[in-house]
């Protein structure tokens, strides 16, 4: 593992990848908030990926050379969320996914990776990525709709620095296509910069604090599926730039337990949930750069720009045509991640179970079915005699969230048979 030795050098490099984060940290939050009209602050996703990331070194032994970013995986659930139970009542649903991973991470350590194969295996994640960025199309055609010239722009600048962009500038197409989009709508006056005079130099994130919702943390649990499986996806990869078997040493255990905990900490200061980074790793990899002290120093760079408020501001003018352009791309290609998921690990679809795994798992999450669950009244009120106050709960499993239940209950379910016994 390459050490830098220079401090100045260090901070440079630490700076640098966060250009590569930033665009994508920063992009969910402000997605939300265009989506449901709250202010999901993008200075406090940077706020809190920065103290996750700290979290995380500091759970991991300091070992690991990763950024933890905002989570793609959980938009769309977000947004759900916040329309069905609010801001804060959602929060408490995102707090019990960093329980979740709490939780499974002693499990990992008791029971070893065999925990996730069998519960979490590629027939069933493959599909579930899928659905995250299938599911957030129509929101990138409708921002798109806004200005479709505007859009359009942005995106084949997007797909120009993913094709041919080079070294360091492949690693950040988000970030260099929403400043040429942005740039272009400057000059064709589409740019309100009210927002910006207006805004303070120094300004503290703005912290939002839960409040317990039974209904956004049954609604929000089993989202967690698809980013576990990611994350120990991204220590693979890791290890693999780096040298170094993270998987064993620290231990997956406890780079799943330094995940829940940074997202524990994100949700219950009104920040998003936090993921591995593989840009990031793909900038390591660019680099050479394995210290994990530099990625440290990303993290502080990232609390240190969560207090300028001209940089929330100016990010809350991007028009909204711009965003989407970045999001024709950007949800297509999440959605192509999990295909590659289904290739890499060589599923068999001429075998009719897989078939029926992944086909009911998309239909399910597209088709938007919903399964209400409420606790019978009888219930309740017996549990209220025996002391427990459970109030009047109600909950519903949708989208991503009930296809993933779906999938793993299949796959637990269905018998495991050749297609060639199944014909004898």
């Amino acid at each position: 593992m390459e050490t830098i030795k220079n401090p100045l050098r260090r901070v440079a490099l630490g700076m640098q990848f966060l250009f590569v984060a930033f665009g994508a940290t920063v992009l969910v939050p402000i997605l939300i908030s265009q989506s449901t009209g709250e202010d999901f602050s993008t200075t406090t996703a940077l706020f809190t990926a920065g103290v996750g990331t700290l979290i995380f070194h500091l759970i991991t032994k300091g070992r690991i050379p990763i950024f933890l970013g905002s989570s793609f995986a959980f938009i769309a659930p977000i947004i759900a969320s916040i329309n069905a139970y609010g801001y804060a009542g959602t929060l408490s649903g995102l707090i019990a996914v960093g329980v979740f991973y709490v939780i499974f991470s002693f499990l990992v350590r008791a029971f070893g990776l065999r925990v996730i194969t069998r519960l979490f295996p590629p027939i069933v994640v493959g599909p579930v990525i899928m659905l995250i960025g299938l599911s957030l199309a129509p929101v990138a055609v409708d921002m798109s709709r806004s200005d479709w010239v505007l859009a359009l722009i942005t995106l084949a600048t997007a797909i120009i620095v993913v094709m041919f962009g080079k070294g360091f500038i492949k690693l950040i197409p988000i970030f260099i296509a929403l400043l040429v989009g942005y740039i272009v709508a400057m000059l064709l006056g589409k740019v309100d910069y009210h927002v910006i005079t207006q805004a303070p130099v120094l300004e503290a994130p703005r912290l939002v604090f839960p409040e317990f919702n039974w209904g956004a943390i049954l609604f929000m649990l089993p989202v967690a599926v698809a980013p576990l499986v990611e994350h120990v996806g991204d220590i693979y990869a890791v290890s693999n730039v780096a040298g170094k078997d993270f998987v064993k040493k620290p231990g997956l255990h406890k780079t799943i337990l330094g995940d829940g905990v940074a997202t524990l900490v994100a949700a219950c200061l009104g920040g998003p949930p936090n993921t591995t980074y593989s840009e990031v790793t793909g900038a390591v990899q660019l680099t050479k750069v394995t210290d994990p002290r530099v990625l440290r120093i990303t993290a502080i760079t990232a609390i240190i720009f969560s207090f300028i408020g001209v940089v929330a501001a100016a990010l809350t003018t991007i028009p909204q045509a711009v965003l989407g352009g970045v999001m024709l791309l950007l949800f297509g290609m999440i959605a192509s991640v999990g295909i590659k998921t289904l290739i890499s690990n060589k599923i068999d679809f001429d075998n009719t179970r897989n078939q029926v795994i992944a086909s009911v798992i998309l239909v399910i999450g597209i088709g938007g079915a919903v399964l209400p669950m409420h606790l019978p009244d009888a219930m309740t009120q017996w549990l209220a005699e025996q002391g427990i106050q459970m109030g009047n709960i109600k909950a519903e499993f949708s989208g991503i969230g009930l296809a993933s239940i779906v999938g793993v209950l299949l796959n637990l379910i269905l018998p495991k048979r050749k297609e060639s016994q199944l014909e004898n």
